[in-house]
């Protein structure tokens, strides 16, 4: 299965999903199936235009076996935003929007964590690249607690051209960085920022650190030197959140 997809089973779910409206990507429909609610159910798919295909049953069983009717929607876990209407709504509600980027953060459930804290601080998107990244699959809604549903969420091609179309709107952007002489106190979140978190195991990659305003780091007094990227990314979240509520 693909990370980013879920799958719809049987006639009555995929109809459910046509008249609903929801995206779906792709159907797959068994060879030879002709039944009058079969038909209804291809005009329906040819009216709106969605991609389908016929195969093999064998094919299908192998998503699940005899659950089917002969019919499999692949569906997105959810739909993304594209850079510029993530940007766009952002700005339209607030002068000072909190967005949230990775850089390689691949654990599904930190990925998933730190959707929940954004949604929980007010950030008006979370922004990731198409590969590299955590799969955003019902393990990460799950883990989300339903924020990844709330969210807007975009997936592009390159982090850094996404960085530069902030920066040109007017986003601060300020890279966690452990090595960093400020830290996060000394940043003024006020401002709309762009709040960049790194890999579990390398952080901020420094073709991004590169290019950002401020870098910062977490105040620690502990010997193990490191927090987890949930929870760091959510302490700083809401140093943003406190300095916008003093």
């Amino acid at each position: 299965m693909e990370n980013d997809t879920a799958y719809l089973f049987g006639m009555h779910s995929v109809m459910e999903a046509l008249d609903s409206n929801r995206k779906i990507e792709k159907i797959l429909l068994k060879q030879g199936l002709d039944t009058p609610q079969f038909r209804d159910l291809l005009d329906k798919i040819q009216q709106k235009e969605i991609p389908f295909q016929f195969v093999p049953i064998e094919k299908l069983n192998n998503f699940t076996k005899g659950r089917h009717q002969g019919v499999i929607a692949i569906i997105p876990q959810l739909d993304y935003t594209s850079l510029e209407d993530l940007i766009e709504s952002s700005l339209s509600k607030s002068e000072s929007p909190l967005v949230i980027l990775l850089d390689g953060v691949s654990d599904v459930r930190n990925f998933g964590a730190i959707a929940r804290s954004a949604e929980c601080a007010g950030a008006s998107g979370i922004i990731l690249p198409a590969k590299g990244g955590a799969a955003v699959n019902a393990d990460a809604v799950k883990t989300s607690a339903g924020a990844l549903m709330r969210i807007p969420v975009s997936k592009v091609p390159n982090l850094r051209v996404a960085i530069y179309s902030l920066i040109e709107r007017g986003f601060q952007i300020v890279a966690a960085d452990e090595k960093s002489q400020k830290t996060i106190y000394d940043i003024d979140f006020k401002k709309a920022t762009a709040i960049v978190m790194g890999s579990e195991d390398r952080g901020v990659s420094d073709s991004v650190l590169a290019i950002v305003d401020e870098k910062a780091k977490i105040p620690q007094l502990g010997k193990i030197g490191s927090l987890n990227v949930s929870v760091a990314a959510s302490i700083i979240m809401f140093e943003a959140v406190r300095q916008r509520n003093v």
